[in-house]
């Protein structure tokens, strides 16, 4: 979603003669968009701001001026704290109210502060996308209702809100006109998406793919993140019947045990993300499954612990995991029992090898099969390339320029824990 977010201020911010610079030193303006869903990141964010401050005062000493703003959801959480700390920063501005940052520029506003949630939509106000890359984001959904209590979304990004269909189809046509053959749907709750269609009728995330899938030239759909209590039988079934729609399923549990489940207020149970893991593997047999997971939620026990790595071992292929890092204003934050930081450690520990092994013995498995591979990027090798599977693993071969962009059928002749090595076998042009 940061990804999206940067790459829509990136066009707002064009019209006005900005282009975008890898070097500090040539920037008049830096934007730091940022994340709050854990400490770390938000740490990062005060560290950054020193670096861009060693810029901005060499700018100062040669007459010219670097204007820092800070953006995203630790604006949103923290936008007077900043100031407080880095009281040359120029402007901080939460995720819903960016679309203003053109205004911002032309009153040049010192110390602006503007974390609203505003009645109108920003992407009403959003220029059209200029991404020209094989493989897109578009934002179909943003904010979260669920309230699970460990998490900052719901306060950061504010409540749930499906944009109009029509607005989501038209930019999907965009993009693809500008070379995407894949797009990736994004959302904090995507599949909770209910967007209106110009009939008045509202449409799930299934719908959406469907009508998506029409698009002439979209080979491939993504969707990410969502819910378990939103997966219903409409968007499994749309793994079966819509070729577009890849076979990966990312769908956060964040632990095993139901207790820890009740207490992060996930509202479903352990039992529920059974069924559904076991309804889609039923219909797409291949399908490969990525979750989250918490290490250290406070009251988690060491049998809660064990619960955890049982499911990963049980039923998951691959996923992210974290250390309980506490949110301010969250209510697990304020919980009396609280898991050291030690105990959390190795817990982390344990989940990352269980995952690792689950990762490796999935791509393992995957040797010897033959799969499309959309060709993304030039490796680091002579001759090499990085591309993605339907299962979005990486998949680095020997290639030739011109198969950038294109979908290439390769057999795979080796899997690692985190990538897979393949081999050309013929090729699929895109369009």
């Amino acid at each position: 979603m940061n990804v999206y977010d940067s790459e829509k201020m990136v066009e707002l911010l064009k019209p006005l003669g900005y282009s975008t610079t890898e070097n500090p030193k040539e920037a008049d303006l830096a934007i730091l968009n940022t994340c709050h869903i854990r400490d770390k990141a938000e740490q990062k964010v005060f560290s950054d701001l020193g670096r861009l401050r060693i810029h901005q005062k060499a700018a100062q000493k040669l007459g010219k001026d670097l204007v820092i703003a800070v953006a995203g959801c630790v604006a949103q959480a923290a936008g007077e704290e900043i100031l407080r700390q880095a009281p040359y920063v120029s402007m901080v501005f939460g995720p819903q109210t960016y679309h203003r940052l053109p205004e911002y520029l032309a009153r040049n506003t010192n110390h602006l502060v503007d974390i609203d949630f505003p009645v109108e939509s920003k992407f009403d106000f959003l220029l059209k996308p200029d991404a020209h890359k094989v493989s897109a984001f578009l934002s179909i959904q943003e904010g979260c209702d669920k309230f699970c209590t460990f998490c900052c979304v719901p306060y950061t990004r504010g409540a749930e809100y499906s944009r109009p269909v029509k607005a989501i189809i038209d930019e999907a046509k965009i993009l693809v006109d500008q070379g995407a053959i894949e797009i990736t749907l994004l959302g904090q709750n995507v599949n909770a998406y209910h967007g209106e269609n110009t009939d008045g009728a509202i449409w799930g995330l299934a719908r959406l793919m469907e009508g998506l899938a029409k698009i002439n030239g979209l080979k491939r759909i993504r969707y990410t993140t969502s819910h378990p209590r939103d997966m219903d039988d409409a968007l499994i079934q749309a793994h079966v019947d819509i070729p577009q729609v890849m076979p990966y399923l990312h769908l956060p549990v964040q632990s095993g045990s139901n207790p820890v489940l009740k207490a992060m207020n996930r509202k479903h149970t352990i039992e529920a993300y059974h069924e559904i893991i076991n309804k889609i593997r039923k219909k797409r047999p291949d399908i490969l499954v990525s979750s989250d997971f918490i290490a250290g939620f406070p009251g988690e026990t060491d049998d809660d612990h064990r619960q955890t790595v049982q499911l990963i071992l049980d039923y998951i292929d691959t996923g992210y995991s974290f250390c309980y890092s506490p949110r301010p204003g969250t209510p697990a934050a304020i919980a009396d029992n609280q898991i050291p930081e030690e105990v959390k450690k190795v817990r982390l520990y344990e989940i990352q090898e269980v995952l690792l092994h689950k990762q490796l013995q999935r791509n393992q498995a995957d040797v010897g099969k033959i799969m499309p591979v959309l060709v993304e990027k030039v490796g680091k090798k002579q001759n090499q390339f990085v591309g993605k599977s339907p299962y979005l693993q990486s998949v680095y071969f020997q290639g030739q320029l011109r198969l950038l962009g294109n979908i290439v059928d390769l057999k795979i002749t080796a899997g690692q824990a985190n990538t897979l090595e393949g081999e050309i076998v013929t090729m699929v042009k895109a369009g």
